[in-house]
């Protein structure tokens, strides 16, 4: 089985907040691509009416995804009048340390609710997805 981690949060997008909000993505995803080197996908899509982002994480460990917590964290208030975070999602098995971390990022973005899935079966492939 792996060690990967995958987590996915989803937001809704702050009205009139869309352009502020492309802003602070582009800056984010470029700071982790800069100072992440373990994260293998950071990636941020926004539906096509622009009210909803997702953020999807990939990590070969939750170390790697701790470090991005630990890294990134001052970042994230700065999009508390952007977004409203509905959940964050996580699969495999983040750790307390981790999870404690994830939860209080939902609570401070939004709701607070962080769900926890458990690998049953599969495997992850490292390398370069080429998004863009």
């Amino acid at each position: 089985m792996s060690d990967s981690i995958i987590i996915i949060d989803t937001s809704e997008v702050r009205e009139g907040k869309l352009g502020d909000l492309r802003k602070s993505m582009s800056g984010l995803a470029a700071f982790v691509d800069t100072n992440e080197p373990r994260i293998m996908a950071y990636t941020m899509y926004l539906n096509q009416n622009g009210t909803r982002l997702t953020v999807m994480q990939v990590h070969p460990d939750s170390e790697s995804a701790a470090y991005h917590m630990k890294l990134a964290a001052s970042a994230f208030s700065g999009f508390v009048d952007l977004i409203r975070m509905n959940r964050i999602d996580v699969y495999g098995d983040p750790g307390r340390e981790l999870l404690e971390m994830l939860q209080r990022k939902a609570r401070m973005l939004g709701t607070g609710d962080v769900e926890v899935h458990d690998l049953q079966a599969g495997f992850v492939r490292s390398g370069d997805l080429n998004l863009k």
